[in-house]
């Protein structure tokens, strides 16, 4: 029996708003025509969309061409501050993918980032021994629920859950057929009655009660 937890990244392992927001504005500055300054709040505010989404919202007055250029930019900008810079771990967050691990569960990341951007938040607050795998928008151009579907595939689960902390990541979890658990720790709300944790430190014991209480998921 192969048990495996799955983990947006943004607001449910970190919280890296302020600093994509400094490397996003300081991106910007090398184009004398974008007049904008991007702040933490807006970041949180797009938190858990694509990349293209964002860009989409951010730079809504430049047409399509000019919006993936300043995306592309930005992005590469943003995953070398977080490689020198990190974020900001939620509170607990080693010791519970450590208790996690020697529980016996799988841990993986599906993120809707760009390609690098979980990389880097592995290896700035060294944390690559607790996880089995990973995958994100950039990776496939696909969105959150067909990745974590893709993630249960081939690492070969026989159970799985989504953990999140957004509407959007609720809605992914159902997409993919996977139980979802909703971190209070984040950055959304979820209009559904979920299972929740308030603080990562519960996971653990929140894990035992979701596997205890589900049957076997098929890996296909």
């Amino acid at each position: 029996m192969k048990q495996g937890i799955l983990f947006d990244l943004d607001g449910t392992l970190w919280d890296s708003s302020e600093e994509v927001a400094i490397s996003w504005s300081e991106a910007l500055q090398k184009y004398s025509d974008i007049k904008m300054e991007i702040t933490t709040e807006m970041i949180q505010g797009v938190m858990g969309k694509s990349m293209t989404d964002i860009a989409d919202i951010f730079f809504a007055g430049h047409d399509l061409e000019k919006r993936r250029k300043l995306l592309e930019h930005c992005c590469e900008e943003e995953n070398n501050y977080i490689l020198s810079h990190g974020g900001k771990l939620l509170e607990g967050l080693e010791e519970t993918l450590q208790t996690l691990r020697e529980q016996g569960y799988f841990l993986y990341i599906v993120s809707n980032c760009q390609v690098g951007y979980i990389e880097a938040f592995l290896q700035y607050h060294g944390l690559g021994q607790y996880f089995d795998d990973f995958e994100s928008f950039g990776g496939t151009g696909r969105d959150k629920g067909y990745n974590i579907r893709l993630v249960v595939k081939r690492n070969q689960l026989n159970q799985a859950f989504y953990v999140g902390d957004t509407q959007g990541d609720y809605l992914a979890a159902t997409k993919a057929g996977i139980p979802f658990v909703h971190a209070k720790t984040g950055y959304g709300a979820v209009e559904a009655q979920v299972p929740s944790i308030q603080k990562l430190p519960e996971l653990p014991k929140m894990a035992e009660k979701m596997f205890a209480e589900m049957k076997n998921m098929p890996a296909t």
